[in-house]
């Protein structure tokens, strides 16, 4: 008899230290104050549709990431990272869990490296986070009457990815926003350069390159059609239901799907553009459905300093004739931004010590960001605004389209004048292509390094970004083959 009670007393013993040094699991769509996330443990929306927990992009074990993605997408898609400028190495040692008050990821070395960071504690018996199924995770409290108050949500604060029933807004009041940021690059979730965003007038979406050069627009809201004036497709409403909201105090721009089965999102790519993808069952894929703008060579510096974009080539980018990607892992991402570095340093003052010598080189048709004042009648002496002459020229260009359904109505054209709506840059029409095929740019190169860049001299359609040192008299850069 003692001896079967001495093995039950070691059987419950044995069971009590377990549950000790072993952390609760959570339940299935929350975490509470009593358990915590770590390791390859996640949480599930009730419905099945959303799952945290720790992920790594890159399948690199030193970066992991906190994220959100569809539970019911065979591939792993990632719709929201916490810690996405962060990323921790251990995630057995690592903790998501509720801690004064807040919603905390610590590291390794309990060192917190993303935080809710509310700046009122609640006694943390009383919050909960849960994932619910639209996608949005939410840290709430729970009051008296069996009723919860949100105190945090991640649809505040998007990634590079919007969600239906996510919002991109502008607070008129304090002059905060909320805006979709992509990627670095397809391995790194943390913030690239590239932004969509509301702008303070809160009247259309633009995308900047670096927080400052815009170069796409919506064009305002139409209240009576229910579409943005530069975003005509958002007539085919019978998959999503749009909304714009304008008031005194913020502006908001919302959507969502009539068929909750339908699977959707809009990403700021990497590539510049906003992208809206559908998933597609049958497939298993995910299918392109809308992006802006629709040519990857109109994104403002997509290839760098010193590169060059070609619409009709993949990848699009290259380096000029005697320049070399400054990291070439990074352009093994599709992460161009860090641009192209010289080969060999010009020879110059040098040039008369040594065999090699730099002569100038013709790169036919390019293009490039020019003074674009040179267009104006010299009789002008540039008097007048470059931002003015800038709209003219794309409203002109958009005039002469040639698929007549792209050409803005003279309703339109009279609200582009007066400043109502914003124009963006417009395709080339046929009738000016001659003129651009003809361009022809002078490069500067030192002649023994010619043989190393004839590759480069494919006709190229833009240069992403302004060269370095370029002269207003002189169309071109200097480069060295």
């Amino acid at each position: 008899m003692n001896m079967d009670y001495n093995r039950w007393l070691k059987l419950c013993s044995f069971f009590l230290f377990l549950s000790l040094i072993v952390p609760l699991s959570p339940a299935a769509d929350r975490i509470t104050a009593r358990n915590s996330l770590s390791g390859k443990q996640t949480i599930v929306s009730s419905g099945g549709f959303f799952e945290l927990g720790f992920f790594s992009p890159s399948g690199n074990s030193s970066k992991n990431f906190i994220g959100i993605w569809y539970k019911k997408v065979s591939l792993q898609t990632v719709v929201w990272v916490a810690n996405r400028e962060t990323p921790i190495s251990d995630t057995l040692n690592s903790e998501l869990k509720i801690l004064n008050g807040n919603l905390v990821l610590t590291n390794e070395a309990k060192s917190p490296v993303w935080s809710t960071n509310l700046t009122n504690p609640i006694s943390a018996n009383l919050l909960e986070a849960v994932l619910g199924d639209s996608g949005n995770l939410i840290l709430r409290e729970s009051i008296p009457n069996n009723s919860t108050r949100v105190l945090w949500q991640s649809f505040d604060y998007p990634g590079n990815t919007w969600l239906p029933g996510g919002k991109i807004s502008f607070n008129k009041k304090n002059g905060t926003g909320q805006h979709l940021t992509s990627w670095k690059n397809g391995d790194d979730p943390a913030s690239g350069l590239f932004s969509l965003e509301l702008e303070p007038k809160g009247k259309q979406y633009i995308i900047k390159w670096n927080g400052t050069q815009q170069y796409w627009t919506s064009g305002t809201w139409d209240s009576k059609q229910q579409i943005f004036n530069l975003v005509p497709e958002m007539r085919l409403n019978y998959i999503y239901n749009f909304s714009f909201v304008d008031d005194s105090n913020e502006s908001y721009f919302t959507y969502s799907v009539y068929d909750n089965k339908f699977i959707s999102r809009f990403v700021m790519d990497t590539s510049g553009q906003i992208k809206m993808w559908t998933w597609l069952e049958n497939t298993q894929q995910w299918n392109l459905f809308w992006s802006q703008p629709r040519q990857q060579c109109q994104v403002y510096a997509y290839c760098g300093k010193f590169g060059t974009c070609n619409q009709n080539s993949l990848p699009f980018c290259n380096c000029l004739n005697g320049f070399q990607p400054q990291s070439r892992s990074d352009w093994g991402l599709s992460d161009y931004s860090g641009g192209c570095v010289r080969k060999a340093p010009l020879q110059c003052e040098r040039a008369g010590s040594t065999k090699k010598r730099d002569r100038f080189w013709v790169n036919p048709n390019m293009g490039e960001s020019e003074d674009i004042m040179t267009i104006l009648d010299p009789r002008l002496e540039r008097n007048a605004d470059e931002e003015q002459v800038r709209k003219m020229c794309k409203l002109a260009c958009w005039c002469i389209q040639d698929d007549e359904y792209n050409r803005p109505s003279m309703g339109q054209v009279v609200q582009i004048l007066e400043g109502v709506l914003d124009v963006n840059m417009p395709p080339m029409p046929r009738s000016l292509q001659v003129f651009d095929d003809n361009q022809e740019h002078i490069m500067f190169f030192t002649e023994s390094s010619m043989s190393q860049s004839s590759h480069a001299k494919s006709n190229s359609s833009a240069i992403s970004s302004k060269l370095e040192s370029t002269s207003s008299s002189v169309s071109a850069g200097l480069s060295t083959l």
